[in-house]
């Protein structure tokens, strides 16, 4: 054998020898995989195989029923179809399809599984509520293109009427990444339908319920084969209002599409009645999710529709400031019979001359007729007797400048000015025309239509402030908590001064006043009208824009003795007082008219009380 041959038996030597360990480490290898398979990671790899076969699918549960007074709807939850997305199974290649086919934004649909998969706790996202026919359509009829996406029986929130109690009650939509962080929200999962505004957001724990699951075993294409089982969801609570219905209808209509709110309590327990806003939104449309166009639309909507004027929009008070001022005058000894005043229809005061409302002047007024026919002469003089401290400390008993902790989410405090809060604001110092001006409820005072409400109500009360709320005793008691009422915040003002401004504000309704246009026969109303000022009068006649034109203020409340309704309205660039006059005239009425109804209900509850036994 030559060398060449010895040197080429012995290459192939070694290459088979070097096959066959690769041959065996192969082999090895294999069995080291099955062994960790089938041994070391067997319950592991046994848990994928049965989530590859079982689908787990989320059964929602129905948010609970906002009810007014009398139990009447007004938010309720009702049956749909919803396209839910398993975002582990969603290929890029399908959002497209996915997206065009439901008339979903394709990139917001993207950042939405992304920012899921980044919360790691919600693989089922709902892409889309309340299926049209056409959507389902589509998705059926694409069962193996889009095995990420199921059919499931979703509730979807119903707004029966979008023009009543918008506000109050609120909207629901998809929580926000920022929300997820907050606490009251902290339970939620990525994509959850949660309270975002109004009675929804304040009490969203007790309304929303906890939803259930269903187990379906499945083939290789993720079709559905058998249900295996199901944990039933659990209901949301249903949440009654202390609003009436009726009152708030007839405040929405009053409003009627301008720019103002409404609000009408009943004094003696804080109890809301109702609570208009305008303009308004359609919640039905937050539901299914606003495009990006419609949100930027409505929120760079010059008109705010958003924004709850009751709580969240603040006013000059206007001389509905003046009962305050009077009783400040009176408990001071500054307002007596003694001090009267002759009105020529204008004041010269600090360099300054400052103008009343009506150009001849109102002659001598004494505080009844200052009231009764809203002499700003003579509150102009009051007011520099008494000084911006002592108008700020009366306008701060009354509720002013500070929330009335109403049972709403992101209520504002307004402002009451004081010497130490200029020279904080502007470093400059207070002059005594601007006291002169808070006098009447202009200047830099600002309040809300439920602190209007609050402050007159509490006068009318004898100097008892009962704190504002949307939820009745008798569903406190359901949720548990004490339904004793909160303890009222109390002044003790003379009584003798107290029924001098009642005496006061009901000629203002009934005699030669301002609100003769809330003057109805056989209830005696009391009231106080209130213009205030955007800008001063030369420029707003000169510039002719609507937006320049006078706020016009109403509050009232009936009966004048023993009070059971107090109503404030705001009518932004409502130019006349009587406008807003002839509103609260209506609401008066209307609750007139229902209070029959009450007085017989509450009559059967308490026969049928002693029919029990109860001694």
């Amino acid at each position: 054998m030559t060398w060449g041959r010895k040197l080429q038996r012995r290459r192939v030597s070694r290459r088979i020898i070097a096959f066959e360990v690769l041959v065996s480490a192969v082999f090895l290898a294999l069995v080291l995989a099955f062994w960790e398979i089938q041994v070391v990671e067997n319950e592991r790899y046994r848990a994928q195989a049965e989530q590859n076969r079982i689908k787990v699918l989320p059964v929602p549960a129905p948010r609970g029923n906002i009810l007014d007074r009398h139990g009447r709807v007004l938010a309720r939850s009702r049956i749909s179809v919803s396209a839910l997305l398993d975002s582990r199974l969603a290929p890029a290649e399908n959002r497209l399809r996915i997206a065009s086919g439901l008339g979903l934004d394709e990139e917001v649909l993207a950042e939405r599984i992304r920012e899921a998969s980044e919360f790691g706790n919600s693989q089922h996202l709902v892409i889309k509520e309340d299926l049209s026919i056409r959507d389902i359509a589509f998705l059926r009829a694409r069962r193996s293109d889009f095995s990420e996406v199921d059919l499931i029986q979703g509730m979807s929130r119903q707004y029966p009427d979008a023009a009543v109690a918008v506000h109050a009650v609120g909207y629901v939509g998809e929580v926000s990444k920022s929300e997820l962080n907050m606490r009251e929200f902290l339970l939620h999962q990525y994509g959850a339908e949660v309270g975002k505004s109004g009675i929804e957001r304040q009490y969203n724990a007790w309304l929303a319920g906890t939803d259930g699951s269903q187990r379906f075993l499945v083939d290789s294409l993720g079709r559905q084969l058998e249900a295996l089982g199901i944990a039933e969801p659990v209901a949301g609570n249903d949440l009654q209002l202390t609003i009436d219905l009726d009152l708030q209808a007839v405040s929405e209509l009053g409003l009627d599409d301008r720019k103002g709110a409404v609000v009408a309590l009943d004094p003696r327990s804080g109890e809301i009645l109702a609570m208009a806003s305008s303009p308004v939104y359609d919640p039905n449309k937050f539901v299914s999710g606003l495009s990006r166009s419609e949100w930027v639309a409505l929120n760079s909507d010059g008109n705010t529709p958003l924004l709850n004027r009751s709580t969240q929009g603040t006013w000059a008070m206007g001389s509905v400031f003046k009962p305050i001022v009077g009783l400040a005058g009176l408990e001071a000894g500054l307002a007596g019979e003694d001090f009267t005043v002759s009105c020529g229809g204008g004041l010269a005061y600090g360099g300054g001359y400052f103008r009343c409302h009506k150009r001849g002047g109102h002659g001598r007024v004494a505080l009844h007729k200052a009231i009764a026919q809203s002499c700003d002469v003579y509150f102009y003089q009051l007011g520099a007797k008494l000084g911006i401290e002592t108008l700020a400390r009366y306008a701060r008993l009354a509720g002013l400048g500070s929330k009335t902790l109403v049972d709403l989410p992101d209520e504002v405090p307004g402002l009451v000015p004081t010497e130490r809060w200029k020279i904080r604001q502007t470093l400059q110092p207070w002059h005594p025309g601007e006291t002169i001006i808070v006098a009447i409820g202009q200047g830099a005072m600002s309040i809300t239509p439920i602190q209007a409400a609050h402050a007159i109500g509490g006068l009318a009360m004898g100097g008892v402030w009962h704190r504002p709320h949307l939820v009745s005793r008798s569903q406190r008691n359901a949720m548990g908590e004490d339904s004793a009422p909160t303890l009222p915040r109390r002044w003790p003002a003379d009584p003798e001064h107290l029924h001098k401004l009642r005496q006061a504000m009901w000629e203002v309704v009934n005699g030669s006043g301002t609100g003769r246009q809330a003057r109805l026969r056989g209830l005696d109303v009391c009231g106080k009208t209130g213009t205030s000022q955007r800008v001063s009068n030369d420029l707003r006649l000169r510039a002719k824009r609507e937006d320049f034109e006078d706020d016009a203020w109403f509050v009232g409340f009936a009966p004048c003795t023993n009070p059971e309704i107090v109503v404030a309205v705001l009518l932004e660039n409502g130019k006349h007082s009587y406008y807003a006059a002839a509103v609260a005239r209506d609401i008066i009425e209307t609750w007139r008219l229902n209070r029959g109804a009450d007085s017989v209900r509450d009559l059967d509850g308490t026969l049928a009380r002693s029919a029990g036994g109860e001694g």
